[in-house]
This record gives C-alpha cells, structure tokens and sequence, in this order.
C-alpha cells in the first residue's frame, strides 16, 4: 500500500492495524481514495450550507449598527463603514432598561416554569401510550391526534381561557396553553417505545411501581430525548407573544417579545401619523429598530442550543423511528 494512503511505522504488523493482503491493496486503496473524496465534498457541501444559515443572521447584526440613511439609501451592507456606523436603533429600544428588564425576567420566568411543565407532560403521556399494557391507548391516541386537526375555534377558546379559566393578568395564562404539545407527544413515545420492555418486567418483578419505574429507570435513559423537547419547549415559550397580547394588559407582566413588538408598533404609528398630518419629527430608525429587537429578542435563547446540541441529533432520530 502507498504511503498517500496509510503511513507505517517500522515493525508495524500488518494484522493488527487490519491492512488487506496484496490480493486486496488496489480495492483497499481505491475505496480509501473514494472516501477521502466523499469527506472532503461532504465537507465543502456543510462549510457552505452553514455559511448559507449564519449569513442572514450576520445581516441582521450589521443592520443593526448601521444608519437608517444608509440602510434605506443602500440596503443591507455586507461591510458597513465605520462613518455609517450607529447604536440610535439600541438606544432607542432600550431607552427603558427598567421595563426590559421587568419583561426578560417575566419571559425567563415563562420559559423555566413551563419548559419543564412541558416536558413532564410530553414524557408522561408518552411513556404511558408507549405502554403495550394499557388498554386504552388507542383511544387516547386518536384524542391527541384528532385535536390537532380540529379545534373549537379562537372566539370559545378565547372566551374559556378568560371567563371559566381566569387567565387575564396571570401567568398561568401564559403558560397552559403552550404546556401540552401532541408533537412533542409523539416524539417521547416513539423514543420510550424504544426502551426494552424487559427493563420495566424486571421493576415490576422487584416491587416497584409505574411512577418510580418512570421516575428512576425511564427517564435516566431518556436523556437525549428531554434535552430536545426541552429545546422545542423552550423556543415556543421565548417566542411567544400571541398569548402575552390576548390575556395580559399589567405592563409589568408583558414578555420581551412582546415589549419589543409595542415599542416598533408605537414608532409605525407615529411615523405614520407624522406623514398624514405634516407635523416634523425627529427621524425614528424603523429598520434599524427592527434588527436591534432581533438581536435583543434572540441573543439570549441562542445561547441554550450548544449545551444540548451533542442530545438534539440523537434524541430526535431515535424518537422519529418507531422502536
């Protein structure tokens, strides 16, 4: 074998690195040629599909810092210039720093409480449909399914949540209805069902119970499934503003999402009444408000993905096959 392919040491045996004979040399290098070949595109094909992800985000960060004269005269600069360069569109967001305070603390709030809500519950019902000893798991499967086809409607729905339910100017009102996701609920079960049953026949011959069979047996091995649906959880709560707009009007319980959302909704309706009446007032950086909030939206959330990236791969895949 040529040295291009593998290089060896002297005294180095053969049999134990596991090179072919001469019979097999040309094919052994030929696929090591091919392979290389496979790394090194496969490679270029991620490089460039990562470059492709991150770009738009590098956009919003330079639009962000960049003069709304430039931005509306040029558009998105790949490189700004430092005399174009300008923090009004930070300053103006956070001119309050007290409310967006008062809003991260409450979305964090949110985002811990019900992350962990919904994973119990995802876990749970998934653990229990995934059970080949529960008699009724079929019904309750096609209930799970058939909601997400059908529903009552926003205006009862609306009207439950703040009549029989309360949820006006409460965080329970921000956290129930994100709690219990059927696609989370299917992704546990198709992970549990993975699990051998022999695991929970043991328990059970032991003495003990479903809830500690969950508990201390299921769970520790369904790691890589609760960091993903931790990780979807979590997202739905950061992002969520649409259930900050029906129930809540205390301005001390607005999320971040949807602080920021008001802050450029008041800025459009003042520019726009401004044109309308021709009243002169100062220029407000529509755009550049728009790129600041993303940054300050997102920032923070971005930073959870690295700590359960090494889980996300394996979780979903092993929970997308039924076992």
């Amino acid at each position: 074998m040529s040295a291009d392919v593998i290089s060896l040491t002297e005294g180095t045996n053969i049999e134990d690195i596991g090179m072919p004979d001469k019979t097999g040399e040309k094919k052994k290098k030929k696929v090591s040629r091919d392979q290389m070949a496979v790394n090194v595109v496969g490679s270029v094909v991620v490089g460039l599909f990562a470059l492709i992800c991150v770009f738009p985000f590098y956009l919003i960060i330079v639009a962000s810092i960049t003069s709304e004269a430039s931005l509306i005269r040029d558009g998105y600069p790949l490189l700004p210039k430092l005399s174009e360069l300008s923090l009004q569109s930070y300053a103006l967001c956070l001119k309050n720093p007290v409310a967006i305070l008062k809003s991260y603390g409450m979305t964090i709030s949110v985002t811990g409480i019900g992350t962990f809500l919904s994973v119990l519950m995802a876990t749970m019902t998934g653990y229990v449909l995934s059970r080949k000893d529960f008699p009724w798991k079929n019904q309750f499967s096609f209930f799970f399914f058939f909601t997400t086809l059908f529903n009552g409607g926003l205006v009862p729905w609306y009207l439950m949540c703040t009549r029989y339910l309360k949820f006006k100017n409460s965080i329970i009102g921000l956290i129930l209805p994100l709690m219990f996701s059927v696609w989370n609920m299917i992704i546990a079960k198709s992970f549990m069902a993975g699990i051998p049953s022999e695991i929970t026949e043991s328990a059970k011959i032991d003495g003990a119970n479903d809830i500690t069979i969950f508990a201390k047996l299921i769970l520790p091995l369904s790691k890589p499934l609760i960091a993903t649906l931790s990780l979807f959880a979590a997202l739905a709560y950061w992002n969520d503003w649409y259930n900050c707009m029906l129930f809540v009007t205390n301005e001390d319980m607005f999320t971040l999402q949807y602080y920021l959302q008001r802050i450029l909704g008041s800025a459009e309706a003042m520019r726009i009444v401004a044109e309308k009446s021709g009243i002169a007032l100062p220029s407000i950086p529509l755009e550049g408000m728009k790129m600041a909030m993303t940054i300050i939206a997102t920032g923070p959330i971005v930073l959870l993905y690295p700590f359960v990236q090494r889980y996300f791969v394996k979780g979903l895949t092993i929970g997308a096959v039924k076992g």
